[in-house]
């Protein structure tokens, strides 16, 4: 076996419609292009666009009954497998194959024709109902879908993923392969018969977070702010709405194209000026984002507790991160909610360049503390001021982080 076969991969992307292939794809080939590793995509998608005419984005386009279509697709199939090919038989060292390839019979093909490297499968799974639902809508902001009303649209594009069902088959007899979680960046199973080229910063991909640019937001200062009370759902003050203003001309510059807020209207708030600054940024109000509930202590002063409730007031004071407001939330459970929405924002994010989340001062500590590994007991006690923000950056290659002015 010559030097030649063991430097070159295929990589055959596999899964359903919106489980994020194409950002693995690109989380992939970005971070091997920084080990100094020759890598293309081959997405059959973008070819389908190029050749096609719109109608391919109309469900029954998918229809494995329809010959002619089937025809078609296995057309722009075969184009991509013989420009993998053939990019592997110059200076590339990795190909991509983007496409579903869920159906043993075109893995079959892939392996049939593509004999002169090892090829590694790697399968994207997420069955949560609420991410593929954010998912499919955010697919039908593209291009392709804007003859079609939102419905249309939404509709069709879980029809296409009905019929990708009927010919799905899981992977089982491919000599090397990753099944992964691509919510939880998680290796669900694997096979390695071959020796294969770039193995481990594959995996190590596979598994990491991967966050180029997040902005982390406290909302401006709220009404609630003023009087020292937690929870409830206060507006912006004057010097909030002018704080918001200020990080919307902060970031006029900047292209974010996915800013999430919590459900509150504080949060909601200072997103606004930020979004409309921006050519085409999308606002997504997450509950998972939230502020901690502070239970039958909502609306609250600290001082008013401290009087009224002082059992409330001096247990949480000796443990801060794990007690839990009667009736409410505490650190210790907040971090569940708050860890999914942080892999929610950054899987529906797909591979953009920048992303920001606003959210209040308890949430804010935890996405801090997932980057920054801090003591469970210091957590409650991070420093997240509402006249700066945290810019924070991890990747394989490069962690950074860093609390600036604006």
């Amino acid at each position: 076996m010559n030097n030649g076969y063991l430097n070159k991969l295929y990589i055959a992307m596999v899964g359903l419609p919106a489980r994020g292939k194409s950002t693995v794809a690109a989380k992939l080939k970005e971070g091997l292009k920084k080990e100094n590793i020759k890598v293309r995509i081959f997405n059959n998608g973008d070819l389908r666009r190029k050749l096609l005419s719109e109608d391919s984005s109309r469900p029954d386009f998918y229809n494995p009954e329809n010959k002619a279509n089937a025809e078609q697709r296995e057309h722009i199939a075969l184009t991509n497998i013989n420009n993998a090919s053939r990019y592997l038989q110059g200076d590339g060292q990795v190909a991509v194959l983007d496409a579903t390839n869920v159906s043993l019979k075109r893995r079959r093909t892939i392996q049939n024709i593509l004999t002169d490297h090892p090829i590694l499968f790697v399968e994207c799974i997420n069955n949560d109902e609420e991410i593929l639902k954010a998912s499919i809508t955010k697919k039908t902001e593209q291009p392709e879908f804007s003859r079609m009303d939102f419905q249309e649209a939404f509709d069709g594009f879980k029809k296409r993923i009905r019929y990708y069902e009927h010919i799905a088959q899981p992977l089982q007899e491919e000599r090397n392969y990753y099944v992964l979680d691509s919510l939880n960046n998680q290796i669900l199973g694997e096979r390695m018969n071959d020796n294969i080229f770039c193995n481990v910063q594959v995996r190590d991909l596979l598994v990491s977070d991967w966050v180029k640019n997040l902005f982390l937001v406290r909302h401006g200062e709220s009404y609630f702010n003023l009087e020292n009370r937690i929870g409830g759902d206060s507006e912006l003050t004057p010097n909030g709405w002018y704080q918001a203003q200020a990080l919307a001309a902060h970031f006029k510059q900047t292209n974010i194209p996915n800013i999430y807020t919590s459900t509150k209207k504080r949060t909601v708030q200072t997103a606004r000026p930020i979004s409309e600054m921006q050519k085409n940024a999308q606002v997504m109000q997450l509950k998972e984002f939230n502020e901690i509930n502070a239970g039958n202590c909502e609306y609250m002063s600290y001082d008013e507790i401290r009087r009224e409730k002082p059992e409330v007031f001096y247990s949480r004071t000796k443990d801060k991160y794990n007690y839990i407001y009667p009736e409410g939330e505490g650190y210790v459970t907040l971090k569940h909610r708050v860890d999914r929405g942080l892999k929610k924002a950054i899987y529906l994010s797909g591979n953009a360049s920048y992303i920001m989340i606003i959210g209040h001062q308890a949430v804010n500590r935890m996405i801090l503390a997932h980057f920054l590994y801090r003591r469970k007991e210091d957590v409650p006690y991070i420093y997240t001021p509402q006249d700066r923000y945290f810019h924070i950056v991890s990747t394989q290659s490069k962690k950074l982080f860093e609390l600036k002015r604006y």
